[in-house]
């Protein structure tokens, strides 16, 4: 199946390394980038679209409509944090936008950025873990034609990509020893996005996808 996907948080590493391979993969047909700031980029698959505010997206419901996948990548670190303000950050307004998508989109698929160790419990000691397993929780309750949650683990970053965050430099080293010890663990962000394009394109049998199954759909069409 070909693919016109929505992104979201391109400007940040995970986004930007999505948004590089989806550039490259021939199922991906239409890529609209649904941004706070400008992303900055001149590529005939591309749209951008600006929206200040992703707690109300109505006046640009217009421009979502005929996409079959969502890669929805945008997230903020719980640290410094209370629960409420991450919760609002992480949880509502990724509910918002999700729910705007299915009701526009009812095939679409729905590929959710989570995070390796989330409690789908909702009932841990660790904040950021519950409030991410409710939110994992609340996207497979909506219309969609597929939800797929990943919880990637440590990510390696995309090379040559502008949004890498800085404290890659000094450990990006220890990928390949990483790798070695913790190889259920430890992915590139390439891997990921592909993992990400199989699955929407193709299917997968799981809606929670861990770094085991991110392996898998990266090196070998499902």
């Amino acid at each position: 199946m070909k693919l016109r996907v929505i992104i979201t948080g391109s400007t940040g590493m995970v986004g930007e390394g999505v948004l590089l391979e989806c550039l490259e993969d021939p199922n991906v047909e239409q890529i609209l980038l649904l941004n706070r700031k400008p992303y900055g980029i001149n590529h005939p698959k591309v749209v951008e679209v600006l929206h200040s505010d992703f707690s109300d997206i109505s006046s640009i419901k217009d421009k979502l409509k005929g996409y079959n996948a969502c890669f929805f990548c945008s997230g903020v670190s719980s640290i410094g944090l209370k629960e409420d303000e991450f919760f609002k950050l992480t949880h509502t307004l990724t509910l918002n936008v999700a729910s705007t998508l299915a009701s526009l989109n009812p095939n679409m698929s729905f590929s959710y950025i989570s995070g390796a160790g989330t409690d789908s419990t909702e009932k841990g000691k660790t904040m950021w873990a519950r409030v991410k397993g409710k939110t994992e929780n609340d996207l497979l309750k909506l219309p969609f034609a597929k939800v797929y949650n990943f919880r990637p683990g440590y990510m390696h970053p995309t090379p040559g990509a502008k949004n890498t965050l800085s404290a890659y430099k000094y450990i990006g080293w220890a990928f390949p020893v990483l790798r070695t010890i913790f190889p259920k663990r430890v992915s590139t962000l390439k891997q990921l996005a592909l993992a990400m394009i199989r699955a929407s394109a193709e299917g997968y049998s799981k809606n929670t996808v861990e770094v085991e199954d991110i392996l898998i759909l990266a090196d070998s069409k499902i």
